[in-house]
């Protein structure tokens, strides 16, 4: 058997380095210019998104903090707040109010479809479906998902729109997907 030289030593050195590094890089999207981190549950990362704190708020409100830091897998559309400025004036004061309790978390689970759905498989199930896959929520009704050039676009159960802004951040505990419009079940 011989003895690997020195040149063979080098380069595979230099092989697992460049592999640890390509690992390194394989990390979530930033969301809002803050990390994400797959370690981490759902409710952990969004608690550290700047973008989605009306979505945190709108969460420990209805009392679903616990359900999205369980085992799940969750898919969840979860809108910014831009998303959530674009309701009319006053919706979401009145929404998080004890009162609205169920209104608020038939809203919310309505941006939750059980298990783990990337942006690859999304876009795989839209194509097998001839244009359009329909998604079962957590809170029982439909979204239905198309493409719109390379973006995905979820149509809610009254006609409104939302764009996926940002695909693939993965948690612990499922996968989140940025969305630029708070969606409306019937």
């Amino acid at each position: 058997m011989q003895k690997p030289t020195f040149l063979a030593t080098i380069a595979a050195a230099a092989l697992a380095i460049s592999s640890l590094t390509a690992s390194a890089q394989m990390t979530d999207p930033m969301v809002g210019g803050a990390a994400m981190y797959p370690t981490k549950t759902i409710v952990a990362n969004a608690l550290n998104s700047p973008i989605h704190t009306t979505l945190v708020a709108a969460v420990k409100a209805a009392g679903l903090v616990d359900t999205l830091n369980s085992a799940g897998p969750f898919t969840v559309f979860a809108p910014t707040d831009d998303a959530f400025s674009k309701l009319p004036a006053g919706t979401v004061d009145t929404l998080v109010m004890p009162e609205n309790k169920d209104t608020l978390t038939k809203i919310l689970t309505y941006h939750v479809v059980a298990g783990n759905v990337s942006s690859r498989q999304l876009v795989a199930m839209i194509k097998k479906g001839h244009g359009k896959a329909e998604l079962k929520t957590v809170q029982g009704e439909t979204l239905t998902a198309s493409l719109s050039g390379k973006n995905v676009i979820l149509t809610d159960a009254k006609g409104g729109t939302a764009t996926v802004t940002t695909a693939d951040v993965f948690q612990s505990n499922g996968v989140i997907h940025v969305i630029d419009t708070v969606l409306m079940p019937n």
